[in-house]
């Protein structure tokens, strides 16, 4: 018991970690534990539209644990370009770190979540990155553009990011987004190089 309580203490952190977007209403920046449920709740919300059936339970679980390694790596903006092998690599020992808290059992459970998020070859996996890339986008079409215009963010390089992973997951939601980041260029939303 005292290492499943180690281990959610440790979780703690998460709510530490602030990331660019601003939750809808307030005047701060989200963390990376709000983003963990909220993208949980989506991917929960949009199962019927997977382009193939896949196990909610394990994208939910994935979407849960996949960011847990910023307690020690802090979150990087989803559009950054450079260091992305050095990123990920910091985040595996951060995330070995904070599993091995829990017994042997559970955190090879949580590893193999985590590892076939990172992987990104399954059905689930797929769902999972189109519910993780597209929450930020929702909170900048709800919020005019916020963190695009702050972080200097352009359309095209929206398009590059979250596009292909999206697409590939819920093309369902990729249709709805398209069309909604199209109506967000013509207002302005995205800085403009």
């Amino acid at each position: 018991m005292q290492q499943i309580i180690d281990f959610i203490l440790e979780l703690d952190k998460l709510k530490g970690v602030t990331r660019k977007t601003r939750p809808l209403g307030l005047d701060r920046q989200e963390n990376s534990a709000e983003h963990s449920w909220q993208i949980a709740m989506l991917a929960a919300s949009l199962a019927p539209y997977a382009p193939r059936p896949v196990d909610i339970n394990r994208v939910i679980g994935m979407l849960l644990v996949h960011d847990i390694g910023e307690i020690d790596t802090g979150d990087t903006i989803v559009y950054a370009t450079e260091g992305w092998e050095e990123r990920k690599a910091a985040e595996l020992v951060a995330v070995t770190r904070i599993f091995s808290l829990l017994p042997d059992a559970q955190a090879t459970q949580f590893m193999v979540l985590w590892q076939e998020f990172e992987d990104g070859n399954s059905d689930e996996a797929r769902f999972a990155h189109a519910a993780d890339r597209a929450m930020p986008v929702l909170l900048n079409l709800a919020n005019n553009g916020q963190s695009w215009r702050e972080n200097g963010i352009s359309h095209d390089r929206v398009i590059a990011r979250i596009a292909p992973p999206i697409k590939a997951g819920c093309p369902a939601l990729w249709d709805y987004l398209e069309a909604e980041l199209a109506r967000a260029q013509a207002l302005g939303y995205f800085d403009p190089i």
